[in-house]
């Protein structure tokens, strides 16, 4: 019982600490690929948690919750962070992975940034694979503060321990969110 509340009075800091800040959602369509995404507090600085669905038919399925912190450094913003997901590959067995990983975002104009990200784990970290690699990069257009189109490139590999591999998404995507 004592574990519960402690875990409780995190989570109550956790959504005070972020209650002044944006929730997001948003989605992509890629050639052979479907992504969904939830953020609490991912377009601000400090601390961040997500929530992403990537789906591939012919090639497996990633869901998982991430949490990051960012620190603003002029028109950059720089973030570190981690995520624990769970993979469904057609061709190996599914498994949890915690990936870690950095990602940074360049206002140029107003309405503009470029944006990339990179998450990785290695086989000590990854249950059912030798590794995941994920790496994002695009461009955002937000016309106006509720809404933003990005367009951009997404790779995502997961490498089973068995030899097969599922590329869950390696091409361009045109994306959209809305923010609250």
């Amino acid at each position: 019982m004592k574990n519960f509340n402690t875990a409780g009075a995190a989570a109550v800091l956790l959504l005070a600490s972020t209650a002044a800040q944006a929730i997001s959602v948003g989605g992509e369509l890629g050639r052979q690929y479907t992504r969904a995404g939830i953020g609490l507090g991912t377009d601000s600085p400090g601390l961040g948690l997500s929530g992403t669905w990537v789906d591939n038919d012919k090639q497996g399925t990633v869901t998982g919750l991430g949490l990051d912190y960012r620190i603003p450094l002029g028109p950059v913003m720089v973030a570190a962070g981690g995520r624990a997901l769970y993979t469904s590959p057609k061709f190996s067995e599914d498994g949890l992975v915690l990936a870690v990983g950095a990602g940074a975002s360049f206002s140029f104009f107003p309405m503009f940034s470029l944006y990339g990200d990179y998450y990785y784990s290695p086989d000590s970290l990854s249950s059912g694979l030798k590794n995941y690699t994920e790496a994002t990069a695009g461009l955002r257009f937000t016309p106006i503060m509720l809404t933003s189109v990005s367009l951009g490139y997404r790779y995502l590999m997961l490498e089973g321990r068995n030899g097969h591999s599922s590329r869950i998404a390696d091409g361009i995507y045109l994306g959209g969110s809305v923010h609250f």
